[in-house]
């Protein structure tokens, strides 16, 4: 009788289920859109047609809202202009603009509360001062092919961030576009979580990660930010397939990360200051240098099939970061490729495969690809300016070729350092990347 009574109860709530059917509900700019959220029925789809709908909108259960072509969602400068608080709520094709700019408050165009399981946030544009969408520690949501713009005369540090996560699980944020906020894609706290196919550009930091383990990164494509990719306090990491392309001061910083993967990653053209040659050299007279990677106190990580070109400086590592595995990679054309600060001799290669340098002066006459003599980027010179710049006006002085010479025909006199003891003497071509190339021009 038991087991009938379940069944029972089971075969009512099915013909339940479909005996209610979601309602297409279309609404106009003289409508009252608070009041028809609130009196619409879980799973209903509200159209909105062409208009502008002013103030601050709370969803509090399983609703899909779609703009038509010139729906507009105005919040006047005041708080959130959409909040979500129930679970498999989705949000498309709306214009949102114009939310409330304190950051103490977390004012949002959009914000996705604990609460709310599965939002969908979806080819949206939004326009505004502060967070673009902020999901607070709600899981398994999905922000796809979204465009957030950011307010360009306001101070950085005083705007919020495109895409902020909090505490969030299982999402996926695929294929935005974000310029001119503070960062594009902020993550703090936040596990499991997939970044995919976003263009990121005129920022501070394309992508920001901080204390978040196992996310991939893939396929993402900044450009004239302040840091393309800023790694911090994290592990399990893959990064793969991205891009940086003028970003200024770092393409990838890695700060504090541990057992990460970055993997067939193109990183070019990074400097200290925007712009070209010139700029470059203004930068390292003044102490400056744009690095394509940073790496600070990080370790156990594999660096590999990756490309740093045409930057200030191709890798700087310091503060420990030892114990990594770097192969396979590509430095081209830097003006200077490696800036190591420490004393202990590190081993660029793995089972006799190391990396491509273009300023490799070495053979390969058995021809195998691999260099016949060990490739050594710094020696007691290099570090002597690094750490008095003022040396660097005796660059080409009798006295430093002089020190040249003993060192390399007396190597008991070379201090511990950087070699790759297997040099690629070709360059490693990479796999064929699917990079967002979504034109600035259409924006």
């Amino acid at each position: 009788m038991k087991h009938l009574t379940t069944h029972l109860i089971l075969v009512l709530g099915l013909c339940w289920f479909i005996s209610v059917e979601a309602t297409e509900v279309h609404i106009h700019a003289t409508d009252d859109l608070q009041q028809i959220i609130n009196q619409s029925s879980p799973g209903d789809h509200l159209v909105i047609q062409p208009g502008i709908y002013s103030g601050n909108f709370t969803i509090t259960k399983p609703l899909i809202l779609t703009g038509q072509k010139g729906a507009i969602i105005d919040a006047q400068g005041v708080g959130s202009a959409i909040t979500i608080q129930a679970d498999n709520v989705t949000i498309n094709k709306l214009f949102i603009r114009h939310w409330g700019d304190n950051l103490t408050t977390l004012d949002a165009g959009i914000f996705i509360t604990k609460s709310a399981n599965a939002a969908v946030i979806n080819q949206n544009r939004l326009y505004g001062d502060s967070f673009g969408i902020w999901v607070d520690a709600a899981p398994d949501v999905k922000v796809t092919n979204n465009q957030i713009q950011g307010n360009n005369t306001i101070r950085s540090q005083d705007r919020g961030n495109g895409i902020h996560l909090s505490g969030v699980s299982g999402a996926s944020i695929k294929n935005n576009v974000v310029w001119h906020t503070r960062d594009g894609i902020y993550i703090e706290n936040s596990h499991g979580n997939e970044l995919i196919g976003n263009f990121l550009h005129d920022l501070r930091y394309g992508i920001h990660y901080m204390y978040s383990y196992r996310n991939k990164i893939i396929n993402n494509h900044t450009r004239g930010t302040r840091t393309g990719y800023a790694l911090m306090q994290s592990k399990y990491l893959t990064v793969l397939n991205n891009r940086s392309e003028n970003d200024l001061n770092y393409g990838i910083l890695m700060n504090f990360i541990t057992h990460s993967s970055l993997i067939n990653n193109r990183i070019e053209g990074t400097h200290s200051t925007e712009g070209s040659t010139a700029t470059a050299r203004a930068g390292a007279k003044s102490g400056r240098e744009g690095k394509a990677i940073f790496i600070y106190n990080s370790l156990f990580n594999k660096i590999t099939n990756n490309s740093f070109s045409h930057s200030d400086l191709g890798i700087h590592l310091t503060a420990g970061s030892e114990k990594n595995q770097l192969w396979g990679n590509a430095f081209i054309s830097n003006r200077e490729q490696v800036k190591y600060v420490s004393n202990r001799k590190q081993d660029w290669s793995h089972q006799n495969r190391g990396n491509y340098w273009s300023d490799y002066l070495g053979w390969d006459m058995d021809g195998d690809g691999i260099g016949d003599t060990l490739y050594e980027p710094n020696d007691s010179i290099d570090k002597l300016m690094w750490k008095f710049p003022i040396v660097k006006t005796l660059l080409n002085s009798p006295s430093i070729v002089t020190l040249r010479w003993v060192q390399r025909h007396f190597p008991v006199l070379k201090s511990p350092g950087i070699i790759d003891s297997a040099p690629l003497m070709e360059w490693p071509s990479l796999s064929a990347n699917s990079h967002n190339q979504t034109s600035l021009d259409s924006l």
